[in-house]
């Protein structure tokens, strides 16, 4: 009444088969995973290659712990033929998941240059976002381990004073403390609208042409400002050095001395530009965009005709600070419009030039792009993969190899929407 063997029971166009061809195309030494190739003594260990197929198949099930994928291992057809009856235990599998974060990473890079060679990316556009994924740590120990950091400032200011008294004891308990953290890279991030809770900051950046993820990124970053040139340099990187890129991002990635970097190495910044706005007065005083700039003499000229000339460079908060005369100021007729103080201030960006060419780029045509390249691919991610956005491994490195695991997968599922899993398999065993 059964077939008699397993390969009858996968049919032709399955992902398992699509996986199988994926993993199979792979130089694993090249990649960095150890005992590839067996030994010709001893007893061999599992191949990397069953486990990488076995986690792929896993994320792609929303299966992501180890002890249910042993399970998986002794009950599900689909794994014991992509296995080959092979099954391994849950320490050896999730040993696999903590010991190979980088060749995950380098086995996704991977597929995306196959995903170039295929015509499905085209390294013309990316868009680059950031969304929030639980950690493993608790809010209650991020918290004590905030409040032993603060007790120990508060320790190093008092030890200032002659007459400070330290309970030694005390703070040996609260080095101890640190010193034992397992995840000290967690940080309270803003993971909803009124919800702040320990959280890794995920960065991607996907291709305009199919929504492939081409790179992701885990950091500790609380916002994504210092995040535009990383992203953008390893998209570059990725998608095999363009000689032009363009890069769309949200206002929260305004950073003008990262676009001006971005410019110089071929990459096109499109992101709406961020700045500061005179809040004096109830709003109701002259906005800075009201003073228009003059580059040949370096002044600002106010709305009332007179001159704004460079009274200070700032390098520490990047911006150039213009000023009025106070005795032009002072006898103004517009100067109630204008100021509250003696004379007006004007602060312009140290890369004002990079910002203005970035806001410029930035064409409700390019917004619309980003949203309906970038978003999906955080939605999958979350809900489609994790299952729920909350990773099972401790620190940067352990979270660094879950998203690329999950990275991997969303790419293979977007790769055989568009062509198919007969011909997608075509393509990986040529």
């Amino acid at each position: 009444m059964f077939p008699v063997t397993l390969d009858e029971l996968i049919p032709a166009d399955h992902i398992c088969r699509v996986i199988e061809a994926w993993v199979n195309r792979l130089n694993m030494v090249k990649l960095g995973f150890v005992r590839a190739e067996a030994a010709e003594t001893g007893r061999p260990g599992y191949d990397p290659r069953d486990l990488l197929k076995l986690y792929l198949y896993g994320y792609l099930q929303q299966v992501r712990s180890s002890r249910r994928l042993e399970a998986e291992c002794q009950r599900n057809v689909e794994v014991m033929w992509l296995l080959g009856r092979l099954q391994p235990d849950y320490k050896s599998i999730a040993e696999f998941r903590r010991i190979y974060s980088r060749p995950v990473g380098e086995a996704g890079a991977e597929l995306v240059c196959f995903a170039r060679s295929a015509g499905l990316v085209k390294g013309e556009t990316v868009a680059v976002d950031g969304s929030k994924f639980r950690t493993v740590s608790s809010a209650k120990r991020v918290a004590e381990r905030e409040t032993m950091k603060r007790y120990l400032e508060q320790l190093d200011a008092a030890d200032e004073q002659e007459e400070s008294v330290i309970d030694a004891s005390r703070v040996q308990a609260a080095l101890e403390k640190l010193k034992s953290d397992p995840e000290p890279e967690a940080r309270f991030m803003r993971v909803g609208r009124n919800e702040l809770a320990p959280a890794y900051n995920v960065q991607t950046a996907v291709d305009a042409e199919h929504a492939l993820i081409v790179v992701q990124k885990v950091t500790n970053r609380v916002n994504d400002q210092d995040s535009l040139l990383p992203m953008a340099e390893a998209a570059q990187q990725a998608l095999g050095n363009p000689t032009k890129l363009n890069v769309v991002a949200d206002g929260g990635y305004s950073n003008g001395l990262q676009a001006q970097a971005c410019e110089e190495r071929g990459i096109v910044p499109c992101v709406p530009a961020n700045r500061a706005v005179n809040n004096q007065g109830d709003g109701r005083l002259f906005d800075r965009s009201q003073f228009h700039y003059e580059e040949k003499t370096d002044t600002f000229r106010c709305p009332g005709g007179q001159t704004l000339k460079r009274h200070q460079l700032q390098r520490h908060k990047t911006r150039v600070v213009y000023a009025g005369d106070p005795t032009v100021c002072g006898a103004c007729a517009l100067k109630s419009r204008c100021t509250n103080s003696a004379r007006r201030f004007v602060n312009v960006h140290l890369h004002e030039g990079a910002l203005q060419r970035m806001q410029q780029h930035a064409t409700p045509e390019m917004m619309r792009l980003r949203r309906s390249i970038v978003e999906h691919p955080f939605a999958s991610l979350k809900y489609r993969i994790f299952g729920y956005p909350r990773f099972l491994l401790r620190g940067l490195r352990g979270a660094q190899s879950e998203i690329s695991l999950a990275a991997m997968v969303y790419n293979l599922k977007r790769m055989l929407n568009v062509l198919g899993a007969n011909r997608l398999r075509v393509l990986l065993t040529e």
